[in-house]
């Protein structure tokens, strides 16, 4: 594997990539526990910024080679 030397951007936009992603599985454990009473909205919000900060931090690593 081949070790890659982060720029400053790249870290900010993983460690957001890591946060939104546990907020994801956070609130799908919430709506499965509570029978889909709450809205799905609780799990598919945070993906949507996940998504978005993994195209972000992808777009920065492969903009340095």
């Amino acid at each position: 594997m081949k070790k890659v030397n982060l720029t400053t951007k790249a870290k900010i936009y993983f460690i957001l990539l890591v946060i939104f992603t546990v907020l994801t599985f956070a609130g799908a454990v919430y709506v499965i526990k509570n029978n889909g009473e709450p809205n799905a909205g609780y799990a598919c919000v945070p993906m949507v910024f996940a998504l978005a900060f993994s195209g972000l931090f992808h777009s920065e690593i492969n903009k340095k080679k």
